[in-house]
């Protein structure tokens, strides 16, 4: 590009122009040193008439620019900036050094190394259970209604919760009309006995002059056939009394086991129809069982015949039984499966009472560490062990059952790892840390500090040591 030529603005044909010399920017400076040596006294300037045509102008700029209260503001100004500029340093100094005092022992701390309460376990004796909920049933809940015709009750014999035989009546129904139709039956039955005895001897003599010819053998025969109609009219007639009879003994509702009065529904002058609801329920023999709801994957541990206890709520002493069915099927909505319990006869067992279950489905020896021990994320549950690097390593287990001892460990240790027992939630693998020692040589579950309060015992030394050495410089 080709230099291009410099443009000045033409000024305006009123203003006169004047330049400033060398000696004129120095009369400028000494005014302003005079006016803040002295800002009392004004300062003469030379009038336009006295300067020369090159000063014609610049006289005003330079008393503008002298002008005493203005360069004292000026002065005034840059002075308060500097002020507050050291003020404002002081400050961030002051902050820097109290934060890092404060600093200093959290600093130390978190060097330090962590000292964390660990031991090994070992193997404990266990014993495996599975437990249950569910209620107390009748072992076999007999439903004892109208066998009969439909019958108005006329008397009602036991009450819930009695034992009776088998056999004995409960109730009784009207029988009214049924017992002068048996006394017909049996009537008319003494009537074809004695008709049939009739015919049979009349055959008898018949066939006694057979051989003297007295009688033609067409009379002999009728007889014979009026003896053989008789002997069928008394099968009949014998056949419908048992039937009234039978329906007579329905008019009376009896046990039909030995047991316990469940329930009671009859009623003195309530309809009793046969189909219709129970009148009485009956536990055969008093035997009762517990049916319980076992979870999907203890099933595999039951057999049939293991011995179980169970507790009733408010009664203390257990009741002791055995599993004699197992469900076959799992229900595809709860994933639980049915147990039950037979036990023995016992007046505290009530059918519809709320159980609880335990049976006992091994022994064996497992790791048992506090619960503090025990942590579970997203991954799994597992607990931090000490390796032989003094480092934090992390390992799943698998919880078999609870105890007052702790959580029994199914799998992932065999005893003999250091396992963190406290504040083990602080640590994360792979850190450096130092188990605490106790009396005996040996760890105890509750006897380590842990991280979080082995770095506030460092704080604390640290600030101790601190203000030792601050009193030392004092004295």
């Amino acid at each position: 590009m080709g230099a291009q030529p410099e443009v000045r603005p033409e000024p305006a044909p009123s203003e006169a122009v004047g330049w400033i010399g060398r000696d004129r920017v120095a009369n400028v400076r000494e005014i302003n040193t005079r006016s803040e040596a002295e800002p009392a006294d004004p300062v003469e300037l030379p009038t336009p008439a006295q300067a020369g045509p090159a000063d014609a102008v610049m006289p005003d700029v330079g008393a503008r620019d002298a002008t005493p209260s203005e360069g004292a503001t000026a002065l005034n100004r840059w002075v308060a900036i500097g002020v507050g500029l050291a003020i404002a340093l002081l400050a961030v100094l002051a902050a820097l050094r109290y934060s890092g005092e404060r600093a200093a022992p959290s600093q130390g701390a978190v060097g330090a190394v962590p000292l964390v309460s660990a031991r090994a376990p070992g193997l404990s004796p266990v014993t495996a259970t599975v437990s249950f909920t569910g209620a107390i049933y009748a072992r076999y809940d007999m439903p004892i209604g109208s066998e009969g015709e439909t019958g108005r009750i006329t008397a009602v014999y036991v009450e819930a919760g009695e034992r009776v035989r088998k056999g004995q009546v409960l109730a009784r129904l009207d029988d009214s009309i049924l017992r002068p139709q048996v006394a017909r039956l049996a009537a008319a039955l003494d009537e074809a006995r004695a008709n049939a005895e009739l015919a049979q001897a009349e055959y008898a003599r018949a066939e006694a002059v057979k051989s003297a010819g007295a009688l033609s053998a067409e009379d002999i025969e009728k007889r014979r056939a009026t003896a053989a109609t008789a002997a069928a009219e008394v099968k009949v007639a014998a056949a419908q009394l048992a039937e009234y009879q039978a329906r007579l003994a329905h008019t009376e509702v009896r046990a039909p086991a030995d047991g316990i009065v469940l329930t009671r529904s009859a009623e003195v002058g309530q309809i009793a129809t046969p189909g219709g609801n129970a009148l009485f329920r009956l536990a055969k023999g008093g035997e009762m069982e517990m049916r319980g709801q076992v979870a999907e994957q203890d099933m595999p541990a039951l057999r049939v015949g293991q011995p179980a206890v169970i507790h009733l709520t408010g009664i203390d002493k257990p009741f002791h039984g055995r599993v004699r069915l197992l469900g076959a099927v799992i229900d595809p909505q709860t994933r639980l499966g049915e147990i039950r319990v037979a036990l023995d006869a016992d007046p505290d067992l009530r059918p519809g009472a709320f159980a609880r279950g335990e049976v006992v489905v091994g022994r064996a020896r497992r790791p048992i560490v506090p619960q503090t021990a025990v942590l579970s994320d997203e991954q799994g549950t597992f607990v931090y062990v000490v390796d032989a690097n003094q480092e934090i390593e992390r390992r799943a287990v698998r919880l078999a059952d609870t105890t007052p001892d702790g959580v029994v460990i199914g799998s992932g240790l065999t005893g003999n790892e250091q396992v963190v027992m406290t504040a083990a939630a602080f640590l994360r693998p792979g850190e450096h840390v130092a188990v605490a020692p106790v009396k005996g040589g040996n760890s105890s579950p509750q006897g380590g500090a842990s991280r979080a309060g082995a770095s506030h015992e460092d704080a604390s030394r640290a600030g101790t040591s601190q203000a030792g050495s601050s009193q030392a410089g004092v004295s």
